[in-house]
């Protein structure tokens, strides 16, 4: 035998305006959940724009003077370059005089220190591995605070990964949308690796 209040609730299904009153609050809950998360987004957005207006980005990146007396057993180096490798002492060689801890040979001529060379007076290099060396003078600290204090808030997920100096060179002279224009043309083809404050002047099309 089917309950009496089960009968009844069937009953009340059947008839239009409970289904109106249903619906209506179905929307009505609807409409108001939607409100409340846009607002929360609103004020989430609000309250980050006030923090990034107010407050400086909080970079962490560690400069050390004098890279090059550093005693170190095992060195970081740019890893990519098929002809040329700079290591974290910003010391420059050949890939074949790279020795088995990752740090350049300095007993090998053609190894340099903090080398420039390919490289213009703006810091935009035509190779990369010599935009990194040259990045890493000490004298390149200050250029490289300034270029910090005044980055701009999309560059801060690039940046605020890096930990020092060697990371922030190798972070700088890559190519990205700073050396590109009309997103598909370099804007120096030739030297395109920068690690100065401001990308490479536009050259006309």
């Amino acid at each position: 035998m089917v309950p009496c209040g089960a009968v009844l609730w069937r009953r009340l299904l059947r008839k239009r305006w409970v289904l109106g009153v249903v619906f209506g609050l179905s929307l009505v809950y609807f409409i108001s959940s939607t409100f409340k998360q846009e607002e929360r987004m609103v004020r989430d957005r609000t309250l980050l724009q006030v923090q990034e207006h107010e407050q400086p980005i909080l970079w962490k990146v560690k400069f050390s003077s004098g890279n090059s007396s550093q005693l170190s057993n095992q060195c970081r180096n740019s890893v990519q370059g098929k002809l040329l490798i700079t290591d974290e002492l910003g010391y420059i060689c050949e890939r074949k005089d790279l020795l088995v801890n990752g740090c350049c040979n300095v007993h090998v001529p053609s190894t340099k220190l903090y080398s420039c060379d390919s490289c213009l007076p703006n810091g935009c290099c035509s190779i990369y591995e010599f935009c990194v060396s040259c990045c890493l003078q000490p004298s390149k600290q200050h250029l490289l605070e300034r270029f910090l204090n005044r980055a701009a808030i999309a560059f801060q997920n690039l940046f605020m990964a890096v930990e020092d100096h060697f990371e922030l060179c190798l972070a700088k002279c890559r190519t990205s949308s700073q050396s590109v224009q009309h997103e598909n043309t370099y804007r120096d083809p030739v030297a395109k690796y920068c690690y100065g404050e401001y990308p490479p002047e536009l050259l006309p099309v």
